[in-house]
């Protein structure tokens, strides 16, 4: 798999990952992947990110069911991110998070305090049993 050669990995081996929601445009998520999770997200055409914190792959939804289906990876001009244009299923609307927030971009910054901005659509002892 040549194209994996293209990217710029870290010292650790890892590139990160902005899911994208192809619909909306909506950021949802950051994430890591090594070789072996964009390969495997690659061939399944659903996410696969790495988990520093678990140190293993984590295929995305395999708890709460909120798989991301991917149409397009896309590069970076420094070839050191990548972007997934993905639709976010399982729940609608769509929730990312593990919050149970449609994104994990929901705290903004207001007057000098972080406010979160987006409803908890599931309550996440309802999502991870």
């Amino acid at each position: 798999m040549t194209w994996l050669d293209d990217i710029r990995w870290d010292d650790k081996g890892l590139v990160p990952v902005i899911a994208q929601e192809a619909a909306s445009g909506d950021v949802v998520m950051f994430a890591w992947m090594n070789r072996e999770a964009l390969a495997e997200t690659a061939r399944k055409g659903e996410a696969v990110y790495y988990s520093r914190s678990r140190g293993k792959l984590w295929h995305k939804g395999e708890e709460s069911g909120h798989i991301q289906k991917v149409h397009e990876i896309r590069l970076d001009c420094d070839n050191d991110v990548v972007l997934l244009k993905i639709t976010q299923l399982g729940h609608e609307p769509g929730i990312a998070c593990h919050t149970g927030r449609h994104s994990c971009f929901f705290q903004k910054l207001d007057d000098s305090q972080w406010v979160s901005t987006d409803p908890v659509l599931k309550d996440p002892g309802e999502i991870y049993k």
